[in-house]
């Protein structure tokens, strides 16, 4: 069963198994974009980089994703990415 979430301009991926990573990414960038954020935070933590490499790729290939940097404030364990937003017409 899918559990519809407020979306909001953070999203913290630890409370996500590391397949799903980048398919979590993917959505939530999709559904920031449509509920009109234009910055967005990505928390993937420190470690050994894997995670914040599975965010780098998911966001560089997103076609709502304008640019993406690390967080300067997160000792890289955090992605910040502005967004395209998405037309809410279909136009």
């Amino acid at each position: 069963m899918a559990h519809r979430l407020p979306i909001e301009d953070s999203i913290d991926l630890h409370t996500f198994r590391p397949a799903d990573v980048a398919s979590v990414v993917d959505e939530y960038v999709r559904a920031a974009s449509e509920v009109g954020l234009t910055l967005v935070r990505i928390v993937h933590g420190r470690g050994r980089g894997v995670q914040r490499g599975i965010v780098h790729q998911a966001l560089e290939r997103h076609p709502q994703v304008d640019e993406y940097w690390d967080d300067p404030n997160a000792h890289l364990g955090a992605t910040m990415a502005r967004l395209r937003l998405t037309s809410q017409t279909g136009a």
